[in-house]
């Protein structure tokens, strides 16, 4: 809003400035002026130079042009940004929906529907994936990370607790929740939970992939 007003209060200040130029461009008397005391009118007519008011015209016209693509520019940002924040908040909440729905379907004791599995987790990776499009996690990769995809059928419930488990700890991390309100003192503290979150994220986006990479193998065909 305070860009928007800035760029009208540009305009209307080119607008006056045009309107000032062209009161110049027009000169009063011409050379030599109308003798004092003579009737109106009774002076040779102004010396008006249209080229000038031509180069006054179009000066003006551009400016006016260049301050409208500005004012078309910072709109069409302020609405990328507000869909990245809606995006945003829809993947970081579907991701808590479907962590849910896994760990209801765990403590229920259910037999696992690989075939469920293989959606949830899918749609898991891809919203992580897209989350890190605008967090763009790069902490290092943990050694017990380092083959994520090796592990038996009878360790996929395992594998699914510890996936309830870094999506809480992801989504619960300060550092998503404070980011506009960390004080000058906390930045280090800050840092480290940064740091946490990326972790926790790229740890989410791969393990949702080799869970269901090993889902997609065990799931009942349609």
């Amino acid at each position: 809003m305070k860009s928007r007003m800035i760029s009208v209060n540009k305009l209307a200040g080119c607008l006056a400035a045009g309107v000032f130029a062209l009161g110049l461009a027009i000169p009063t008397f011409a050379q030599g002026g109308t003798p004092t005391g003579a009737p109106p009118g009774a002076g040779p007519p102004p010396n008006i130079n249209p080229k000038r008011e031509d180069l006054v015209r179009q000066t003006n016209e551009a400016r006016l042009r260049s301050l409208e693509m500005e004012a078309g520019e910072e709109a069409e940002n302020q609405k990328h940004i507000q869909a990245a924040i809606t995006n945003m908040k829809q993947d970081f909440t579907r991701i808590q929906v479907l962590r849910n729905d896994i760990a209801r379907n765990l403590v229920a004791h259910k037999p696992l529907d690989f075939n469920l599995i293989t959606e949830q987790t899918a749609e898991i990776n891809r919203r992580a994936h897209r989350l890190n499009v605008y967090i763009l996690a790069h902490a290092p990769e943990d050694k017990e990370q380092d083959n994520p995809s090796e592990f038996k059928s009878e360790e996929m419930i395992d594998a699914l607790v510890k996936l309830c488990k870094l999506i809480d700890s992801f989504t619960e991390n300060p550092a998503l929740k404070n980011a506009g309100t960390v004080g000058a003192k906390e930045i280090e503290k800050a840092k480290e939970e940064k740091a946490s979150a990326d972790r926790d994220l790229l740890a989410i986006m791969k393990l949702s992939e080799s869970i269901h990479k090993k889902s997609d193998s065990l799931k009942t065909p349609k």
